[in-house]
């Protein structure tokens, strides 16, 4: 078992894992995981910029996790950003700060990059697990704030694809007037909302084939908070959440649901992280509008997604080192 160290850090969130993991097996064993809502993401979409109180909020969480990291005593951290620092004019800002608080320099990957890294960790544990039952091959889908990853393979990836449709930024595009989300949407706002996610997916299926596959694997926090809604836990638990399976009848439930409801409404949802409130009615019309293209009657919900990818992958430079020594 190998110990590292993982930063994700994307549009809405910012997330640590320290695990000890055995390339070989799948095999992943945390030590520490978390979350924190930074907003990063905040009006890049408008503005093209990452906003300063955005950067700060992102380097305090930085800081936090650095203290973590140094008392686990990973052998290696790496820190992999997505969508929003991809899009910002000012990344260099991001950059310098990530490596003056943790030492690396964040990885801005590309899309493609993002979607292999989020099949490897939704699947290396699927194999082998009869359990499961899981058809493959597998659809995976990771619904992040900016965007959204489409990946097809059965043990390997056969077909990616990343397009703008993630929930902070439908939200600050469709569901925003007067700089406030309107409570609750108007008809008119999720219409041009859904048309805007049916012209990313005819744009996803340019290039993978997304009615191929026989399992839907949804990711990220917009599908596990589908998953806790649906079965109507008291709190958020991630065991529960874990390979739990939502019928498409329950999915579109809630998210029309989501989409009638006000902030408060939102809000008084037991599982609901406060960071999710605004944004969780376009998340869930993602997945919904996903399942539809697809004609899939249930998505199985993983918790495992692109922070485990990229624990794998550093466990694995790390072998391939020490054995090329």
């Amino acid at each position: 078992m190998t110990r590292v160290a993982a930063v994700d850090c994307g549009t809405n969130s910012i997330r640590l894992l320290v695990a000890d993991v055995d390339p070989a097996t799948g095999q992943l064993a945390d030590l520490d995981r978390r979350m924190t809502i930074v907003r990063l993401g905040q009006g890049v979409d408008k503005t093209g910029r990452l906003a300063p109180e955005a950067l700060e909020r992102t380097f305090a969480a930085c800081r936090d996790y650095a203290a973590i990291i140094k008392e686990l005593g990973a052998e290696r951290l790496r820190f992999v950003a997505t969508s929003a620092s991809r899009d910002a004019s000012n990344r260099e800002d991001f950059v310098r700060g990530v490596l003056d608080i943790l030492g690396v320099e964040p990885e801005v990957i590309t899309g493609d990059e993002e979607a292999e890294l989020s099949f490897t960790g939704a699947t290396a544990e699927l194999t082998g697990r009869d359990e499961l039952a899981l058809a493959k091959p597998y659809l995976v889908v990771d619904i992040g704030g900016g965007s959204t990853e489409f990946v097809v393979g059965d043990d390997q990836v056969r077909a990616a694809r990343s397009v703008n449709i993630g929930c902070v930024r439908m939200t600050e595009r469709h569901l925003v007037r007067d700089g406030k989300v309107t409570d609750p949407p108007t008809p008119d706002q999720i219409t041009a909302m859904r048309a805007d996610i049916e012209a990313a997916l005819d744009l996803a299926e340019e290039t993978v084939p997304l009615r191929e596959a026989r399992t839907l694997v949804g990711l990220a926090g917009s599908v596990t908070t589908v998953s806790a809604i649906a079965q109507n836990l008291p709190e958020y638990d991630t065991e529960a959440i874990h390979h739990s399976r939502v019928s498409y009848d329950r999915v579109r439930e809630i998210t029309e649901s989501l989409l009638r409801s006000t902030h408060a409404e939102r809000a008084a949802i037991p599982s609901m992280h406060p960071g999710r409130v605004d944004v969780i009615g376009a998340g869930a019309l993602v997945l919904l509008s996903i399942m539809e293209r697809v004609g899939a009657t249930e998505v199985v919900v993983s918790e495992h997604d692109i922070l485990d990818g990229i624990a794998f992958k550093s466990a694995q430079d790390i072998e391939e080192d020490e054995n090329s020594d």
